[in-house]
């Protein structure tokens, strides 16, 4: 099972995993903007853009063992792996199950702990809404407006009509498969705790999925993180604020590429 992946730049690699239910697409201003210093690696996560879904169970962990066999596939030993949202979880499965190819992690818009119940069966309601109709309308409904900030919705039409475009374009199939896996992830803190590689923590000031209060204690359950609140911005804030998004992390990547020589 070999994911699709967008590889640009060269340097130190710096591996992005997107949020649900989008796909490496949503990407496109960090590959722009951090390629000039960094090997900048988006994978469509399985069932995702260009990624076949496989027959496995649904889990994180499958989700991160594929990252970790196309680290494998493109030669790539240890690189800088982000995650936002979904891609979180799967940034926090690659440290727990493959922690030697982690150079550094940053953690956006995500949690550390599992969902509650309440969540869980939300995600299980929204499955089955989604295979029962086979289209991805309940998350048009549901999930869609919460993903950016009012900020975005008030002054940035352009960028809620691209993620609503990104939403549109999952495939049912795949999105049902995620909402299984992310509802059965286990709490991730105890991965946390025992990071031994640095962390950079973001959130959107705006973010209503994931706020602050989660980010908070992310941070202070990491050994070495910093953490950042991004002005203005919702739940995909690499997308509402990719200059701000972008150097932070070139910050970050760049402080670990001189740390390692």
């Amino acid at each position: 099972m070999q994911l699709y992946a967008r590889d640009v730049g060269s340097g130190t690699p710096l591996v992005l995993l997107h949020a649900f239910p989008l796909s490496s697409a949503m990407w496109l201003a960090q590959r722009e903007g951090l390629a000039g210093r960094f090997r900048v690696i988006t994978p469509d996560l399985r069932g995702f853009g260009g990624s076949v879904l496989g027959a496995d169970e649904p889990s994180i962990d499958v989700m991160a063992d594929d990252v970790a066999r196309l680290f494998r596939h493109l030669g790539v030993q240890r690189a800088v792996v982000g995650g936002l949202s979904m891609g979180g979880y799967v940034a926090m499965s690659l440290c727990r199950n493959h922690p030697d190819l982690v150079l550094g992690v940053v953690l956006a818009s995500t949690r550390g702990s599992a969902d509650s119940a309440a969540a869980r069966d939300v995600r299980i309601a929204q499955a089955e809404r989604i295979e029962r109709e086979g289209t991805i309308q309940a998350l048009v409904d549901d999930l869609l407006p919460n993903l950016v900030g009012p900020t975005t919705l008030r002054q940035r039409a352009l960028v809620y009509g691209r993620v609503r475009g990104l939403v549109q374009a999952t495939p049912p199939q795949a999105a049902a498969w995620a909402q299984r896996a992310m509802a059965a992830r286990d709490d991730a803190f105890e991965t946390l705790r025992s990071l031994k590689v640095p962390a950079l923590v973001m959130v959107g000031d705006e973010d209503v999925l994931a706020g602050e209060d989660e980010a908070r204690a992310m941070a202070d359950a990491l050994p070495n993180a910093e953490l950042l609140v991004i002005p203005r911005s919702g739940h995909l804030c690499a997308v509402e604020q990719p200059d701000l998004f972008n150097q932070a992390v070139a910050e970050f990547a760049a402080a670990l590429a001189r740390t390692r020589h």
